[in-house]
C-alpha cells in the first residue's frame, strides 16, 4: 500500500483519476507488475478500483509466501542454474515482508543447487544472484 500512497501524490496526476490509472502500471515493477496485469481485463475503471484490486492481491495472504518456501526450493533434474535462480526470484517476489540482503538471498540459492555443483563452487564466494549464475 505504501507505492499507492506514494504514488497519489504524482502532482497533476493525483487529481485526475482515470490518468492515476492510466500511469500506475508503469510505475510498478517485479511482483507489482504480476498482480497488475493478472487482473481480469476491465476490473479497473476507476482509481478507487484500482485500490482495492492491488490491497486484495498483496494483503489477501492467498499469494504470499514465506522464508520457508525459499528454502525449500531445490535445483529441478532439467532445470539449469539460470532456470532456478529465476524461480527463486520469483518466489522471492511474492514474499511481500521478507527482507533479504543479497548476499542471504545468494546462500539461499546457492544451497537449492545439485550437490556435485555445490561441491565445484563451495570455494568462491558469491556477491549476487547474477554473480552464481
Amino acid at each position: 500500500m505504501e507505492h499507492v500512497n506514494q504514488f497519489i501524490q504524482c502532482g497533476e496526476a493525483a487529481n485526475r483519476d482515470e490518468l492515476r490509472v492510466q500511469l500506475f502500471s508503469s510505475s510498478l515493477s517485479g511482483s507489482a507488475f504480476t498482480g497488475f496485469i493478472s487482473l481480469p481485463p476491465n476490473s479497473v475503471i476507476t482509481w478507487a478500483d484500482l485500490e482495492k484490486q492491488f490491497h486484495k492481491y498483496f494483503f489477501s495472504g492467498v499469494h504470499e509466501k514465506k522464508l520457508t518456501d525459499l528454502v525449500r526450493l531445490r535445483q529441478r533434474n532439467d532445470e539449469s542454474v539460470e532456470g532456478f535462480v529465476q524461480r527463486l526470484r520469483d518466489v522471492k517476489n511474492k514474499c511481500y515482508s521478507l527482507v533479504l540482503d543479497d548476499r542471504q538471498l545468494v546462500d539461499l540459492a546457492f544451497q537449492g543447487l545439485f550437490p556435485h555443483i555445490k561441491d565445484k563452487y563451495a570455494s568462491q564466494e558469491f556477491k549476487s544472484l547474477s554473480h552464481l549464475v
